[in-house]
Formats: C-alpha cells, structure tokens, sequence
C-alpha cells in the first residue's frame, strides 16, 4: 500500500508522513528532496512554481512510486499533490486498490503561524497564498481537519485518526 500525505505548505506533511511511516514500519519520502535545484531556488525567492516546473518532479516521484510498487513496498510519499492533474500523474499505471491519499486540511491561519515559525530550506513563508490558490481539493482523499474543537491536533493524534480511519495495522 502506498499513502500519499498531501496538502498546501505547512500543512505537517513530512512530519506527519514520518511518524506514519515509523508506526507501520513502512518506507518514507518527502517530495521535497526530488525538486531540482532550479525548483528549490525559485521557491526559496517566493516565486510560485509552474505546471511546467512541476512536471519533471512529478515523473520523478511517480517512477519512485512504481519501484516501490513493483518491488512489493508499502511507503508514505508527503507531497503537495496540490491539482487533480498532479495527483493523476503521480498515480499514474499503479493499481489504484494500492493507492490512497490523505489530504492534510488546514486553515490558513494556522499554516502562515506555522510557517512563520519554521526554517524550510527552500519554501518562502509568502508562498501559503500562492499554494492555497493552486489547490485543488480532493474529493476521493480521507480528509483530516488539523483542529478538533477548539485545538489544533498533534502529529500524533493525526497518525492514529490516519491508521483508525484507513484501518491500518502498526507494527507493535
């Protein structure tokens, strides 16, 4: 099986992908260590990237997917996955009973808190507008609200709503 944890920046991608992928002793990658280099320094000056930037690193990510598949692997990919568009080409010909996404949803004024108080290497704090424009929300991903009530969840209180709600099976 394969889960891809999506949504804008700073919407806990990587750290809940991470933990995920260390409960279920899976395999983990973040998407972010595919972008060229080209990618990284338009993002870190606060320039959105294009559909076009974004197709290479896309192919990238969806051949990594298929070795993991061909290769019997269950992983955690976090990865914006932002457009239905990109979505499809990161599933591209993996059986889809083997696929899932889990769309990280988090209001805006949490994600520029967030990203206020985080050093990413090459994401731009100005960049929350830009990805909430972009997105397009999933309609066939388990959605997870970052707030529950009046507080906003853990990392681990998302892992476990992630395994409850999959009905997934930790590694003990």
């Amino acid at each position: 099986m394969i889960l891809i944890i999506m949504g804008v920046t700073a919407a806990g991608k990587t750290v809940v992908g991470e933990r995920l992928a260390q409960r279920l002793e899976w395999v983990f990658a973040d998407a972010d260590d595919y972008h060229s280099q080209e990618n990284r320094d338009k993002m870190q000056a606060g320039v959105p990237l294009t559909d076009e930037d974004r197709m290479p690193w896309l192919v990238d990510l969806n051949d990594l997917l298929d070795d993991w598949d061909e290769n019997g692997m269950n992983g955690v990919l976090a990865c914006s996955a932002l457009k239905q568009t990109y979505r499809d080409l990161l599933t591209r010909d993996l059986p889809e009973k083997d696929v899932s996404f889990v769309y990280l949803d988090v209001p805006a004024e949490i994600l520029e808190r967030r990203v206020a108080h985080r050093n990413h290497p090459f994401m731009a704090a100005t960049m929350v507008p830009s990805q909430l424009e972009t997105l397009e929300p999933p309609e066939d991903a388990l959605r997870i609200e970052a707030v529950a009530g009046i507080h906003e969840k853990s990392v681990d209180e998302t892992v476990e709503e992630i395994i409850t709600r999959l009905n997934l099976h930790p590694a003990q």
